[in-house]
C-alpha cells in the first residue's frame, strides 16, 4: 500500500537529506575550527575546544604490572584491579553504591567515601599493602586538564553538587582522601570516557588512533603532533605527540551548521536544557535523535501524510519519541508485518495506523538516523587527515553506535566516500572507562620509568 501524499512527504524530509558536496563543506568547516582550537591566538574564537589531555601515547604490549582504576560518572562508582603482562589483560572489578547523601555534600566526603571503597577492594583483593600502586582515575565530569595527573572540575553535573570541588584539582582531594586512611596508590593519569574508549581498543590493535563516543552525547579524540597544538605546555621529551579531546559536540555553537539547521533541530535546541549550545551534537547523538524525528512526525501527522491527521497526546508530547525506538523500527521488516513498529506505536497511543503509515515511520527514522551517521562520519574524516598515517584503526563506544542496526554501516559509507584514500577500521570498544583508564596509567608508568 502506498503512503498518502508521497509529493508532501518526500518535501518534508528534504531539508534532512544532504548532499555529498554539502558534507564536504560541514568537514571542511569543522577542519577550520579544529585548527582553531589548537591555536593560541584564535582558541576562543573556536567551537570545538581541542583540549590537551596530556595523554602521550599507546599502549604497545610491553606494560606489565598491576594497576588500579577508578570509574566515577553517575550513582556507581567501579574500583578495578587489571594486572598486565603484555598482551595480556586480567580485569576484578566491584561496584560500589553513592548514596545521594554524599552526591550533595562535601567534596571532603566524596573523596574519603572513594578512598573507603579503595580500601575495602584492597582489603577484598588481598593486594599487598607495602607495594604502592598506580592509578587511572575516568572522572566523567566537565574539568579542565592542566596535567596528566592534574585537572581541575569546571561543574558538577549528573545529580551531583558536592561543595568545594569545583576548580579544585581533584587528583588533590583524592591524595589527600587515601592519605588519611594511609593507602598506598598514586594517580598518575585521569582521563574522560573518549581517552579510555581510544586505549582499550589500542591495547588490542596499535593502530587506534581516533577515540569516538557515540551514546548520549557524542565526542572524538584523536593522536596529533605536539608541533601543531600550539598551547602546548607540557614537555619536549618523547614521544612528540599527544591525544587532543576534541569536545567536538559544541562545533556549531558559533552558527557555523546554521546552513544546514532545519525547523526541526531549532524545534530541539529550544526544549534542550542548554539552548544554542551543543549543536552538532544534537544532530547526532541517542538523546535527541528521537526528538528530531517526533518533529518530523508531527509534521507529517498535521500535513494529513500519517495516521489520517491525527496524532496521540503521547506523540506530541516533547522526548516521548525514544531514540530507541528509531532503532527498533530500522531493524524491522516488511514481511514481518513491521511487528516492532506496531509495538512502538502502540506504546505511543497511535490508535489509527496502516501498513503505508509503517512504511513511512521506517522512512523518517532512516532518513533521521543516515544524517546523524553522516555527520559523524564528517568529524572522523577530520580526524582520519589529520592523523597522518597509512592504516587507523578508530575505538568507539556508546549505545548509538552499539544498538543501532545500521549505523556502523552508514558512517563506514561515508567516510569512504569523505576520506577515499585512507584504510581505517571501526572497532568496538571493550569498558573504555575502567580498562582504559588503567591502561593510561600503565602507559604513563612505562614512559615515565623510560625516560
Amino acid at each position: 500500500m502506498l503512503p498518502k501524499n508521497p509529493k508532501q512527504i518526500e518535501e518534508i524530509l528534504k531539508p534532512l537529506q544532504l548532499s555529498s558536496e554539502t558534507y564536504g563543506a560541514i568537514k571542511q568547516k569543522m577542519d577550520d575550527d579544529m585548527t582553531n582550537g589548537l591555536s593560541t591566538d584564535q582558541h576562543t574564537l573556536a567551537d570545538a575546544k581541542m583540549y590537551i589531555t596530556y595523554v602521550r601515547a599507546v599502549p604497545n604490549g610491553t606494560e606489565v604490572g598491576n594497576f588500579l582504576a577508578l570509574d566515577l560518572g553517575g550513582t556507581n562508582f567501579r574500583v578495578l584491579l587489571i594486572k598486565l603482562d603484555g598482551g595480556e589483560v586480567t580485569m576484578q572489578s566491584t561496584i560500589y553504591m553513592i548514596p545521594e547523601a554524599i552526591m550533595t555534600g562535601t567534596g571532603a566526603q566524596l573523596f574519603d567515601h572513594i578512598a573507603n571503597c579503595i580500601d575495602s577492594f584492597i582489603e577484598d583483593k588481598k593486594l599487598d599493602r607495602t607495594v604502592e600502586l598506580p592509578l587511572g582515575f575516568t572522572f566523567s565530569f566537565p574539568c579542565k586538564q592542566e596535567g596528566l595527573a592534574k585537572a581541575r572540575l569546571v561543574t558538577w553535573t549528573k545529580g551531583f553538587n558536592c561543595s568545594g570541588v569545583v576548580n579544585e584539582d581533584i587528583v588533590r582531594l583524592l591524595h589527600e582522601s587515601v592519605a588519611k586512611k594511609q593507602i598506598k596508590v598514586r594517580c598518575i593519569a585521569v582521563i574522560n570516557d573518549t581517552v579510555g574508549a581510544l586505549m582499550s581498543c589500542a591495547h588490542e590493535d596499535n593502530r587506534c588512533q581516533i577515540g569516538l563516543i557515540l551514546g548520549t552525547g557524542t565526542n572524538a579524540c584523536y593522536m596529533e603532533k605536539i608541533e601543531r597544538v600550539q598551547q602546548w605546555d607540557g614537555d619536549d621529551e618523547s614521544p612528540q605527540e599527544v591525544i587532543i579531546n576534541t569536545e567536538w559536540g559544541a562545533f556549531g555553537n558559533s552558527k557555523a551548521l546554521n546552513f544546514i539547521t532545519t525547523e526541526y533541530d531549532t524545534n530541539v535546541d529550544k526544549i534542550s536544557i542548554n539552548p544554542g549550545k551543543q549543536i552538532y551534537e544534537k544532530m547526532i547523538s541517542g538523546m535527541y535523535m528521537g526528538e528530531i524525528a517526533r518533529q518530523v512526525v508531527i509534521k507529517l501527522v498535521d500535513a494529513g501524510c500519517l495516521f489520517d491527521g491525527v496524532a496521540s497526546e503521547k506523540l506530541r508530547t516533547p522526548m516521548a519519541f525514544l531514540t530507541k525506538y528509531i532503532s527498533e523500527i530500522e531493524s524491522d521488516e516488511e514481511f514481518d508485518n513491521f511487528v516492532k513498529t506496531r509495538q512502538v506505536l502502540d506504546e505511543l497511543d497511535v490508535e489509527r495506523y496502516r501498513v503505508a503509515d509503517c512504511l513511512v515511520m521506517q522512512e523518517v527514522c532512516s532518513v533521521v538516523s543516515t544524517r546523524a551517521a553522516y555527520l559523524a562520519a564528517a568529524g572522523i574524516s577530520v580526524l582520519l587527515d589529520r592523523v597522518e598515517k597509512p592504516e587507523v584503526t578508530i575505538g568507539v563506544d556508546g549505545s548509538l553506535y552499539r544498538y543501532h542496526p545500521k549505523f556502523h554501516d552508514l558512517i563506514t559509507e561515508k567516510l569512504s566516500q569523505l576520506s577515499p584514500h585512507k584504510k581505517f577500521k571501526l572497532m568496538l570498544s571493550h569498558d573504555g572507562s575502567g580498562k582504559g583508564a588503567a591502561l593510561v596509567a600503565a602507559v604513563a608508568w612505562r614512559i615515565y620509568c623510560s625516560n
